[in-house]
Order: C-alpha cells, then structure tokens, then sequence
C-alpha cells in the first residue's frame, strides 16, 4: 500500500477510507473513515451548506490525523 510505504520513507499520510477495515489490514497508520461508499467525500442528498460542512469536517479531521503522532495504526473518527 502507498501510504505504508510514505510512512517509512517518513513522509506521514492519512488515508480517507469508507472500509476501515481493509486499510487496518494493508497497514495503514492514520485512517478516516469517510462518508460512504458511493460518495466518500460528499454526500449529494444534503442541501450545498450542509454537504459543505461534512466535507469540512472529513478535512479538518484528516489534518488532525495527519498532525499526529501515532505509534502503530490509529483511526480518527470524525
């Protein structure tokens, strides 16, 4: 997996994933679980000013998690 291998070559990622479970077992250090599987990063049912919060929201917690120390794998839950 891409991310892994950033993460060795010291270069700390985040991976945005709607099935945790998946990048837990290719080893991912630092997950965010997304919205869903056919819009991860949106949700095109809410009205434009609530779509732009979740999003908001899945980057301002990816910055958080990318910001973070980990030691091992960590999800960051939004």
């Amino acid at each position: 997996m891409l991310t892994r291998e950033l993460e060795r070559a010291g270069i700390p990622t985040v991976q945005l994933c709607t099935i945790t479970s998946i990048a837990t077992t290719v080893g991912a250090n630092r997950i965010v679980p997304a919205n869903g599987i056919p819009y991860p990063l949106g949700d095109p049912s809410l009205p434009p000013a609530k779509e732009r919060q979740l999003r908001r929201a899945l980057v301002e917690k990816a910055l958080e998690a990318l910001c973070a120390r980990v030691e091992g794998q960590e999800i960051f839950t939004t």
